[in-house]
């Protein structure tokens, strides 16, 4: 079966969230992007035969099939299309799952607009999704280069979901240094948040 046999680039929104699709299908249109719009996982697979090229926007905690599996899934079958999971923040953990299993971003609810769409152009950019892995883990890589060893110290602990108390006493410094600490990441690497330094390290480390 060949994957690409539309030459129109579809994003497939899967949410089942009406409130939530609605909203993502109202943003990509006024973006002039194709959509279409699936209530749940089992939904999107059932039209798997017949997928249009582009790429996949979904959350991660729905009813029956989750995001993630969805993801191992669509690997398993060997579905080209990048992934782009949105996420609550509770479920982080599950998101950076996702992503180490082939989802080429993960966002935070609320999420800023032009970080969706930003993300939609990347995904639909030339080049196979191993090839915009590659790139994004070469440039990202070179960025937490630049963190000095107490940092990346730091950093495992954050990506682990550690408290900074607990951070504190396995390095042996007071919590109020792991804070300087994290400041120093964030300023660093660029990130606006918790959520996008994790994506970051996923990517790199992934």
């Amino acid at each position: 079966m060949s994957w690409w046999t539309m030459t129109e680039r579809v994003i497939h929104i899967i949410d089942d969230d009406d409130a939530m699709r609605d909203s993502l299908d109202y943003l990509l249109d006024a973006a002039a992007m194709t959509t279409r719009t699936y209530a749940s996982a089992d939904a999107f697979l059932a039209q798997i035969d017949q997928l249009a090229a582009g790429c996949i926007v979904t959350d991660v905690r729905m009813p029956g099939m989750s995001g993630l599996q969805l993801v191992r899934v669509l690997a398993e079958r060997g579905v080209p299309h990048p992934v782009i999971v949105i996420t609550a923040h509770g479920d982080i953990a599950m998101a950076v799952e996702a992503m180490r299993a082939g989802a080429i971003d993960f966002l935070e609810k609320p999420f800023e607009d032009e970080a969706l769409l930003g993300s939609i152009r990347l995904a639909l950019s030339s080049g196979s999704r191993a090839e915009q892995n590659q790139a994004e883990k070469a440039r990202l890589c070179a960025i937490l280069e630049t963190l000095s060893p107490r940092e990346h110290d730091v950093l495992t602990g954050v990506v682990d979901g550690k408290m900074n108390k607990t951070i504190a006493f396995e390095l042996g410094i007071s919590p109020r240094t792991v804070e300087v600490y994290r400041a120093n990441m964030m300023s660093k690497t660029g990130a606006r948040g918790l959520s996008e330094l994790i994506r970051m390290v996923t990517l790199a480390r992934g």
